[in-house]
């Protein structure tokens, strides 16, 4: 098979990919809010800063660094045009399937990649209304992390059930869990199976 036929990417995630759009380069980027996810050790790492129009309260940049795959490399380039001009309220409501739609659907294997950019984006919000003292907005679930290395808490897990997720490699596909080490399967299959229980049966 040639490498043309094995390239399972849509033209605008290979576009995205290989002319990534607004990524951080300047150390000293003048950012209002940061965030960043993902362990470099466990071989996903996703920075995200924005700059907020103080008067509209909206996104007027966001960039970023990551040491990810294509996919998430093609995804945080398209969540980064799409969140700018947004309020920081509709920014906090992106999700993966806004941003797999944006890119023209990505390899089902591969959809959890999408998933890095809006976590960061979410904790570089937060950041912005720490720094501006607006902590009332700041968005905290009490939750508890259950897979380590990719950071995936209790409730990612509720919501990936909530959204669809029936079997643990669906459960995998959505939130990137468990795709590392493995020590968290376990617990996340259990988990799997008591919110599938709380909510469909």
């Amino acid at each position: 098979m040639s490498s043309h036929q094995s390239w399972a990417y849509t033209e605008n995630v290979k576009d995205h990919f290989m002319n990534p759009r607004n990524i951080l380069k300047d150390d000293e980027y003048q950012e209002d809010g940061r965030g960043m996810v993902g362990n470099i050790q466990c071989g996903d790492e996703m920075l995200v800063v924005i700059k907020v129009d103080k008067d509209s309260g909206t996104i007027s940049d966001c960039k970023w660094k990551t040491y990810g795959c294509a996919s998430a490399i093609a995804s945080t380039s398209v969540m980064s045009e799409i969140v700018t001009g947004m309020t920081l309220e509709e920014a906090f409501a992106v999700g993966p399937k806004q941003i797999s739609a944006a890119l023209g659907q990505l390899p089902d294997n591969k959809i959890h990649c999408s998933v890095l950019g809006d976590k960061a984006l979410r904790a570089a919000i937060n950041d912005y209304y720490t720094r501006a003292g607006q902590a009332e907005k700041v968005i905290k679930e009490e939750s508890r992390v259950i897979c380590k290395c990719m950071n995936v808490t209790d409730h990612e897990i509720e919501d990936a059930v909530l959204e669809g997720a029936r079997t643990f490699l669906e459960l995998q596909e959505q939130t990137k869990m468990s795709t590392v080490c493995g020590q968290c399967k376990e617990e996340a299959d259990t988990l799997l199976k008591v919110y599938m229980k709380k909510h469909f049966s």
